[in-house]
Parts: structure tokens; C-alpha cells; sequence
């Protein structure tokens, strides 16, 4: 099969904080024709190994495909992890030596899918959105992780450089971690536990944001803040539509009868999906804020705008007896007595508007209108 690459100016086509989009290019295809719709980035990919028992560890940068091959059955447990997926022929050289379908070489490189689990005869296939916080840019940023589960052997695939899963890697290295005792599917336990604890650090710059943004509106009002709760609510979209099919995955991951999950780890599974769930409750929970903060929002200003429209409206009924005053005062018929008398401007004119706007806000005070 003849791979087929992207012009860099057609990659990225899909942009996550707005959603998927269709690839044009697979378009007419055959099912199974790997495409790359991510970013290309300049660099080649990267395959890292770590090979290891309860006892021994081997921990290598690899220079060459062929040098992970001797891991397919290796009694040891592998974890090869390769960094970029914009080189399609190589992406399909390793997915021919592990004997990948068509479609699971698809998915890899078509970084739109949802996270899901896909069982064969000898491996396991599963997606994961890694999400990460850019501080800099103030917003949330997208990446496919997907894993290749075989006995003693796990490959993940990643877009590009920087993960979580250093903390893993630690605990690799420590001889007397649970993981060292270990298979595969533990480890590809541990790795997708850690995504979902990033997910947790992400919500909790969230709540921080949701409680600044409220003490924002209710102490000092400020149209700067409408484009950030949106951005805001935006943002919690996205984590929900990653979060939303993790619980199924984990759900079909506990009740997987693969002979790849063994039964201790099935414990841990359940654990997982637990972790989704209060994710999803999160998540929910912060949505229903962030609309709270959008009613919040309209309702001030609806209130500043009636407080507006009532002081113009006492204004305005404050100076229509005036103006009927001034009226009846401004009529030049010679039979007018006060237009002859000598205090008929200081005290006629002047003593009535005085009485008249005493009364008026005498009554509005009453009232509590004022």
C-alpha cells in the first residue's frame, strides 16, 4: 500500500477546540487507508523503549525500527512509546511486524477519533485524548494517545513531544513499585490513569477560574468577562466530549474478557471508571456554574439597565408638572393678575416649582422608589 502524506498547508485539519472536522483527502478511499490529519511537525518520530521484569531494567532511545521488533515476544514487558505519526510508511512498517489491521493503522493516524476500545484475537486497541493546560495561551490543548496492548508488549502512539507520563517512568525505575511485578495491561493502566489524574489538575484551574469570575461579577461589574465565561464554557465542551466515551472504554475495559487483562488488574479497572465518572460529575457541575455565571451576567445588566431606565423615568416624571408650570407662567394674556404682580417670578413661579418637586420626591422616597 502506498503511503500517503499531507501538504503541511492541508494538515491540521482538525482544530479540538472547535470539533472535528472531515478529512477531504479520505474521501473515496478504501477502509483502511492510513491518513494523517495532524499537524506534521519537522522532526522525524521517536520510538523510546523500556524493557523490563521485577528485577532488571533497560531503558533506550531507539535509532532504528527494527531494533523494537524483538520485542513481540520477549518474556520481559516492553513498553515502546513512539513520538510523531506524520510518517505514515514507518507507522505502517511497525503496524505490519505486529500484525495491525488495516483499520487499527487507520485510527492511529487519524487523529479525530474518539476514545475507544477495539479487541482482536492477540491485542487490544485503545484511544485516549491526553489533555494538556496551556497557561500561555489560556486554553485547553488536544492530543491522541493510542495504545496497542499485547502480552508482555505495549506501544503507545503520540502525536508529539511531551506527555504525562513521567511520573510512570519513575515508577518503572523504582525496583520495588507494583508495576515492576506487573504485565502489560497493568501498565497500560497506569498510563491511562495518569491522563485522567491530568484531567483532574485541568478542572482544578477551572474551579479556580469559575470562583474568580464569579467574585468578579458580584464585586465590581466588567463587560471584559462575557468572552471569557464563554471561553470558559467552551473549554468544559471539550472536556466533556473527551471525557463522555471514557466512560464506555473503561466501562468495556472492566468487563472485558480478553485473556490479555488478567484478574488482578481488573481491580484497578474498576477504579478507572470510577475515576470517569467523578470526572464526568465535575465536569457537569462546573457547566451548570458557568451557565449560572452567563444567567448571572444578563441579569446584571438587565438590572443596571432597569436602574438607568428608573432614574430617567423619576427624572422625566419630576419635570412634567414643571414644564406645566412653566407653561401657564409663559402665557402673555393681559387679564393674568400674576403676570402684573411684583413677586409673581421669585414667589409664585419659583415657590411653586419648589412645592411641587418637595412633594414628588417626598412620595418617591415613601414609596422606596428612590
Amino acid at each position: 500500500m502506498k503511503p500517503i502524506k499531507l501538504p503541511v498547508n492541508l494538515t491540521g485539519l482538525m482544530n479540538f477546540s472547535l470539533g472535528y472536522k472531515h478529512c477531504p483527502q479520505k474521501t473515496g478511499l478504501p477502509p483502511g487507508t492510513p491518513v494523517y490529519t495532524g499537524s506534521a511537525p519537522a522532526e522525524p518520530i521517536q520510538i523510546e523503549l523500556i524493557d523490563y521484569n521485577e528485577n532488571e531494567l533497560n531503558q533506550t532511545k531507539l535509532k532504528s525500527l527494527e531494533d523494537c521488533f524483538v520485542c513481540k515476544d520477549t518474556p520481559t514487558v516492553s513498553w515502546i512509546n513512539i513520538t510523531g505519526l506524520h510518517d505514515i510508511e514507518k507507522i505502517q512498517q511497525i503496524s505490519r511486524h505486529f500484525n495491525l489491521h488495516p483499520l487499527v493503522q487507520e485510527d492511529i493516524v487519524h487523529v479525530g477519533q474518539r476514545p475507544k476500545i477495539e479487541e482482536y484475537d492477540d491485542y487490544l486497541f485503545l484511544v485516549m485524548k491526553m489533555l494538556t493546560y496551556d497557561e500561555e495561551k489560556q486554553a485547553v490543548e488536544s492530543e491522541q494517545v493510542s495504545f496497542i496492548v499485547r502480552e508482555n508488549c505495549l506501544i503507545t502512539f503520540q502525536e508529539r513531544k511531551g506527555d504525562v507520563f513521567e511520573q510512570i517512568r519513575e515508577r518503572i525505575r523504582s525496583e520495588n513499585g507494583r508495576i515492576r511485578k506487573m504485565g502489560s495491561d497493568y501498565l497500560a493502566y497506569a498510563l491511562m490513569d495518569a491522563i485522567l489524574d491530568n484531567y483532574f489538575q485541568i478542572l482544578d484551574v477551572f474551579g479556580e477560574k469559575i470562583e474568580r469570575q464569579e467574585e468578579q461579577l458580584l464585586s465590581h461589574f466588567d463587560k471584559v468577562i462575557l468572552p471569557e465565561i464563554h471561553n470558559l464554557k467552551r473549554d468544559l465542551t471539550i472536556l466533556r466530549k473527551s471525557v463522555w466515551p471514557l466512560r464506555e472504554m473503561a466501562g468495556g475495559l472492566e468487563r472485558s474478557e480478553s485473556s490479555l487483562i488478567h484478574a488482578e488488574t481488573h481491580a484497578f479497572l474498576r477504579d478507572l471508571y470510577d475515576h470517569t465518572i467523578q470526572i464526568i460529575d465535575t465536569i457537569e457541575s462546573f457547566r451548570d456554574v458557568t451557565s449560572g455565571l452567563m444567567d448571572l451576567y444578563l441579569s446584571i445588566v438587565s438590572n443596571r439597565m432597569n436602574e438607568v431606565m428608573k432614574v430617567l423615568t423619576l427624572i422625566a416624571t419630576i419635570f412634567i408638572p414643571l414644564g406645566f408650570v412653566a407653561g401657564v407662567f409663559g402665557m402673555n394674556f393681559e387679564s393674568m393678575p400674576e403676570l402684573k404682580w411684583h413677586w409673581a417670578y421669585p414667589v409664585g413661579f419659583w415657590g411653586a416649582i419648589i412645592v411641587i418637586v418637595s412633594v414628588m420626591v417626598w412620595f418617591f422616597k415613601r414609596k422606596k422608589w428612590l
